[in-house]
């Protein structure tokens, strides 16, 4: 098949979420035979034409708060339109809803990873929270099919629109052995530091974490990784909630893959603020890295990380926790343990993008939720039937038979 991914800022990734996700399930459609073309947002440096064998196509977008997303993706519908046609399109934020009739109208099936629950971040204003209600109400009209990362944001889908999901989550990288090297960089030791890695949102709750901290007698350094280009007043109260504590170190953001697997590895605990989404990526990382985790209490992180997570909900708690976790290294150590273990066990790569494999080939065969069926399905069906197919085996996806 033909597989277009959208909406995101492409790959290589080294920015979020989503980016890593088209990365791993791009370049394992491609091992499976597939050709993948991720549309990219142009920057400075030269562009590469393929990565890991995916097809990298690198457009413009308008560097502005309410409008950078949506451009991007505006230029990437009217590419993926014109040019040689994809079988299906995987569609990332539903805030890209307008543009799935464009993509529907030229016989493309169209599935839309929803995110988070974007109308409650207080980012946004009246008008931002307004169009972001309306446009999952037309990603749930619009599109073929809706992917949902968490149990909590299918649940809401059902509940408020009565539609399906499909529910594909991330995988976890599994970390051993991390080198250390690059800590000495930044004068930190193994085992030596708190961490928090997030965009300086209200709903990532970075401001609490500081504050905690503050308040806190740990001995142990807090770094803080993360930046946010349109809230300028939102960085400047969490700087003003570090005060002056020499313990609260900010690093800004950090795209170095190396050094951040390094960190997420080696601190003590990762503290994980966000409240609106779905399955976090950098709660999976830390996970991953076999770091003890402090999270926010709310359905989604309780979902993710499972009964080893510490929960906080406020300031008093984030110091409490971390005056337990200086004090209990033992306990600290069991809670890693646990967590990576069932990073392992439930979030995996390969089951996640044969999830999105399969889901593309039940969209080339005319499956859509939306009652509407693609005049190409029956050409999609007879042109499939002589392909191997990928069958269930449990909870996860197996291959028949090799092309």
């Amino acid at each position: 098949m033909r597989i277009a991914m959208i909406g995101t800022r492409g790959a290589p990734a080294a920015y979020g979420g989503f980016e890593t996700a088209v990365e791993e399930i791009g370049r394992r459609m491609v091992e499976n035979g597939h050709e993948v073309t991720v549309y990219c947002r142009r920057s400075d440096e030269r562009p590469r034409s393929t990565y890991l064998g995916m097809n990298l196509v690198h457009l413009p977008a308008l560097h502005l708060k309410t409008a950078e997303t949506l451009s991007h993706t505006g230029f990437s519908v009217a590419h993926a339109v014109t040019h040689r046609r994809p079988d299906a399109a995987f569609v990332f934020n539903a805030a890209n809803a307008p543009f799935l009739p464009a993509l529907r109208a030229r016989g493309i099936p169209v599935a839309v990873h929803v995110d988070g629950l974007e109308w409650k971040r207080d980012k946004w204003g009246a008008n931002g929270r307004r169009y972001y209600r309306w446009a999952e109400s037309m990603s749930v009209r619009w599109a073929d099919a809706l992917i949902a990362d968490a149990d909590g944001i299918s649940r809401y889908y059902r509940d408020e629109f009565a539609v399906p999901t499909e529910l594909l989550t991330y995988g976890a990288k599994i970390l051993t052995d991390t080198p250390t090297d690059r800590l000495a960089e930044l004068d930190l030791e193994p085992g030596g530091f708190h961490l928090v890695v997030a965009r300086f949102e209200p709903e990532n709750h970075v401001d609490v974490i500081v504050e905690g901290y503050r308040q806190s007698a740990a001995t142990k350094p807090l770094i803080v990784v993360g930046s946010a280009p349109y809230a300028a007043a939102h960085t400047q109260s969490i700087r003003e909630a570090a005060g002056a504590d020499p313990r609260i170190r900010f690093l800004g953001g950090v795209y170095d893959q190396d050094l951040l697997d390094q960190l997420y590895a080696h601190a003590m605990t990762y503290l994980h603020g966000h409240s609106v989404g779905g399955t976090n990526p950098s709660l999976l990382r830390a996970m991953g890295a076999r770091t003890a985790i402090i999270a926010w209490d709310v359905e989604f992180n309780r979902d993710v990380a499972g009964p080893s997570a510490q929960l906080f909900g406020s300031p008093a708690d984030v110091a409490r926790l971390l005056g337990i976790a200086e004090t209990r290294p033992e306990l600290v150590d069991a809670d890693a343990d646990a967590v990576q273990k069932r990073a392992e066990s439930v979030y995996r790569w390969d089951t996640v993008a044969l999830g999105y494999e399969a889901l593309a080939e039940r969209l080339v065969l005319g499956y859509s939720t939306s009652g509407e069926s693609h005049p190409r399905a029956a050409d999609s069906e007879r042109a499939l039937a002589a392909k191997p197919r990928f069958v269930s085996t449990g909870t996860a996806l197996s291959e028949s038979r090799r092309r």
